[in-house]
């Protein structure tokens, strides 16, 4: 089983390109089902049945892993036993028919407009010797909330993907698909003189967010920076993905265009899109509460 994961993993890494954190995910979520296999005496993939498949789940959900994490182990089995079929080295998948248990819908965290705003028109630089952190940290927020850019996808950008005349990213996002995004004026106006400052730092990189020592900033690095903005800014916690939220949600609320939203997001189903959906009534929920004169129960409206 162990020699079969190593051949799925190989190909996926070479035929299909897939990423290393991708391929590690997978790794661990099949491992689990090995280490399962071994006392019940089932060594090979094709041993497997579904009855076995589903005590599996039953105990690992037992054991605390959540509603999300099973149906993405379920997702990994699949695609190894899609390869299996492929290569004749197993007749049937076993997780057919198999459904995790059903996952809290858990709304993502944003900020509302106004605290967004309170974030990102703070001045960012002076006359200091921290000019080249604060100049860079303003333009990562401002492009992060702008174009709602997952931290993998900012980490990656290059000078090349930037055209600032024409107010447009182009980013690689999952699955190596590429898009173009609009940049905001604001996010303009702070991207141009951390340019400036950039090629003056001796760049070893064409990325465009860099340290000090002209190194490509890490996806760690670039999480710190923005959770240290919202402590100084905000007194909150916040985190790259909240600005994309942000984004999100803020830009369904003001057109209502779902389609436009995916698009932007990058996201290949418009199923992940619809949570904004949720949000945007959420809004609109708490502006009724908040203002109709008749809206006193509220918990009762909730629950119907």
């Amino acid at each position: 089983m162990q020699i079969a994961l190593t051949d799925y993993l190989q190909y996926l890494a070479i035929e299909r390109q897939v990423s290393t954190n991708t391929l590690a995910s997978y790794q661990r979520d099949i491992q689990k089902i090995i280490a399962l296999c071994g006392p019940i005496g089932v060594l090979d993939w094709s041993e497997l049945t579904t009855q076995q498949l589903r005590t599996f789940i039953a105990c690992l959900h037992k054991q605390g892993l959540s509603a999300r994490s099973l149906a993405r182990l379920l997702s990994s089995l699949r695609g190894l036993y899609r390869y299996l079929i492929k290569e004749n080295l197993c007749s049937k998948d076993p997780s057919t028919g198999i459904t995790p248990p059903k996952a809290e819908k858990r709304l993502p965290k944003l900020l509302d407009i106004d605290r967004t705003q309170q974030l990102l028109d703070i001045p960012t630089h002076s006359s200091s010797d921290n000019d080249f952190i604060n100049c860079r940290d303003h333009a990562i927020l401002e492009l992060f909330y702008s174009s709602g850019l997952r931290l993998s996808e900012l980490v990656n950008l290059t000078l090349t993907d930037l055209n600032l005349n024409n107010s447009t990213v182009r980013v690689l996002g999952k699955g190596n698909k590429v898009r173009q995004v609009p940049i905001g004026q604001k996010a303009k106006q702070a991207l141009q003189p951390w340019l400036s400052l950039r090629a003056q730092a001796n760049p070893k990189d064409t990325t465009v967010f860099i340290s000090q020592r002209g190194t490509k900033l890490t996806p760690r690095a670039i999480e710190l920076r923005v959770q240290q903005a919202g402590a100084t800014n905000l007194g909150q916690h916040l985190h790259p993905h909240m600005l994309r939220h942000s984004f999100a949600s803020h830009l369904l609320e003001s057109s209502q265009d779902l389609r436009a939203v995916q698009e932007l997001l990058g996201h290949a189903d418009i199923s992940t899109t619809q949570i904004y959906t949720h949000l945007d009534f959420q809004h609109l929920a708490n502006v009724y509460d908040q203002a109709h004169p008749r809206a006193h129960h509220k918990k009762d409206r909730h629950k119907s």
